[in-house]
């Protein structure tokens, strides 16, 4: 069972951020107690950084811009850093406090308590506030979920950025993506990697400023065309 002290001896959050100042203090002071926040700078030009540190994050900067990069980033110190790699578990949460922090219980409880390997917070089936995912991003997330149930069966319903994972079943994954096909690429290898995976509902927010990724029409086109070519090349590529 899951426990305050687990919380901290265990979880390790991994929080990868470009230009978020007015939001990153809201997401950390909103986070319960846990082994280590790593807040990874993918490049920012403005204070989030010092704020990250004001708030007792570790702050890791990447200057290589992409979500994912900024992610392995993190990964690579929590694998140089943990003391027990079998019972910890990696959480990803977007520093835009369009997730809710708090929630993260709920994804850490069905690895700790029910022996899951992987959660997706769902934003789909959560309390979605109104105007919060832009309708490409909506349909974007339709079709790649309908993809991955077509090719592999798998039951999603979101790409959501809000979720946790064993630390060993990460590794396992094997992880490469560096920008856009980095959510979409965990999915699918977890499904081929056999993990038992599990969707829980999760609520979210209009984002504290634009996202760079649906808020502009150059960003959902890379993002788009990234996820579509990251399915079709573990579906039909060796």
């Amino acid at each position: 069972m899951l426990d305050n002290q687990n919380f901290i001896e265990h979880v390790f959050v991994i929080i990868p951020m470009l230009n978020e100042q007015e939001s990153i203090g809201l997401v950390l002071d909103d986070l319960p107690p846990v082994a280590e926040v790593i807040v990874v700078d993918n490049g920012s030009t403005d204070s989030g950084a010092e704020i990250a540190a004001s708030k007792g994050a570790t702050v890791l900067h990447e200057p290589q811009r992409g979500y994912g990069k900024a992610c392995l980033t993190g990964i690579e110190h929590v694998a140089k850093n943990v003391t027990d790699p079998d019972h910890a578990i990696v959480v990803f949460i977007d520093g835009d406090y369009s997730d809710h922090p708090d929630e993260l219980p709920m994804l850490v409880k069905k690895i700790a308590d029910e022996e899951y390997d992987f959660v997706i917070g769902s934003r789909a089936t959560g309390n979605r506030e109104k105007g919060a995912m832009h309708f490409q991003a909506l349909f974007g997330n339709w079709l790649a979920c309908s993809l991955m149930r077509l090719f592999w069966g798998a039951k999603f319903t979101d790409l959501g950025p809000f979720r946790a994972i064993k630390f060993q079943s990460l590794m396992d994954l094997e992880m490469q993506d560096e920008n856009f096909g980095w959510t979409i690429e965990m999915q699918i290898k977890a499904v081929q990697n056999s993990l038992k995976i599990t969707e829980i509902p999760v609520s979210y927010r209009r984002r504290v400023g634009v996202s760079k990724i649906s808020g502009t029409v150059s960003g959902t086109i890379r993002a788009g065309y990234k996820i579509l070519w990251t399915i079709f090349r573990y579906r039909f590529m060796p």
